[in-house]
C-alpha cells in the first residue's frame, strides 16, 4: 500500500486527489504548499505528486531527488529548463511528467499519434481546448500533450510546426503545422477536440471532462504503478502499457 505525498495540497487537484487516496487503496502521505519545506514530505511519502505551480516545480524536484523518491509532475506551464532537469532527474529516480492524468486522455494521446501518422501532411490538424476562467495557461498542458503527439506521429518536432493562436492578416495555412486554439469561460473542467481536416472531410478525436476526480483518480493510479519502477522518465503511455 504505496503513501501517497501531495505538493499542491490545498488546490482543487490537491485536494480532489486526497479525497479518493482511500478509494484506491493507497495512504495519504499528507502534503506541502508554498512556503513549507518539501523535503518534509518527500521524507514521509513512497510516492510524491505534483500539482503545484511551476514556480514551485524545481524545489520539489530537488526534494525528490535528494530522498530517492518517485515523483509524478502534473503542474503544467513547465519552461524547457524544468524539462531538462525533468531529464537530468530522471537518471536518478522514477518520473513521470504528465499535462493530464486521465486515463482517457491518455488513449486519447496515442490514437491522435497514429492518426497523424496514417492520414500523412494532406491532413491539417488543430487543437482546440477550452478550461474554467481561473486556468492562467494557454494551451493547456494536455492541448500541448496531443500536438506533441501528433507531431511525433508526422515524423517532426512540435517546437518547429505548432501554431499558437492567430490574429490579423497571418496568410494562408502553412501546409504540415499544428494550430492551437484556447477557450477560457465558466467552470469547464477540461475540453479537448483535435481536428484532422481533409478534402472533403473531417475526423474529430476529443475528450470532455465533467468531473476533476477523473484526473485524481488517475493520478492516484499512476503514482502507485511509478513507485514500482526503476529510474527513468516516463509517460501516462506507459502507465497503461501503450
Amino acid at each position: 500500500m504505496a503513501s501517497i505525498g501531495i505538493y499542491g495540497r490545498l488546490g482543487r487537484m490537491g485536494q480532489a486527489i486526497a479525497a479518493v487516496i482511500p478509494e484506491l487503496g493507497a495512504t495519504f502521505a499528507g502534503g506541502a504548499d508554498a512556503g513549507e519545506n518539501p523535503e518534509g514530505i518527500a521524507r514521509k511519502a513512497d510516492v510524491l505528486v505534483d500539482f503545484s505551480a511551476a514556480v514551485a516545480v524545481d524545489a520539489h524536484i530537488a526534494a525528490a531527488r535528494a530522498t530517492a523518491t518517485p515523483i509524478l509532475i502534473g503542474t503544467t506551464g513547465l519552461s524547457r529548463a524544468q524539462h531538462a532537469l525533468i531529464d537530468a532527474a530522471a537518471e536518478e529516480i522514477p518520473i513521470l511528467q504528465t499535462g493530464n492524468t486521465s486515463l482517457g486522455v491518455a488513449l486519447l494521446s496515442r490514437l491522435v499519434r497514429e492518426a497523424a501518422e496514417r492520414l500523412g501532411p494532406d491532413w491539417d490538424i488543430e487543437i482546440v481546448e477550452m478550461h474554467h476562467r481561473m486556468k492562467v495557461d494557454a494551451p493547456s498542458g494536455t492541448a500541448l500533450m496531443l500536438g506533441e503527439a501528433a507531431a511525433k506521429g508526422m515524423g517532426v518536432e512540435m517546437s518547429e510546426v505548432g501554431v499558437v493562436g492567430r490574429a490579423g492578416l497571418v496568410g494562408a495555412r502553412a501546409q504540415g503545422t499544428i494550430g492551437f486554439a484556447a477557450l477560457r469561460g465558466g467552470r469547464v473542467v477540461g475540453d479537448h477536440q483535435v481536428i484532422f481536416a481533409g478534402e472533403g472531410e473531417r475526423i474529430e478525436l476529443g475528450h470532455r471532462a465533467d468531473d476533476r476526480a477523473i484526473f485524481a483518480r488517475g493520478a492516484v493510479k499512476a503514482a502507485q504503478w511509478l513507485v514500482q519502477q526503476a529510474p527513468g522518465r516516463y509517460s501516462m503511455d506507459a502507465v497503461l502499457g501503450l
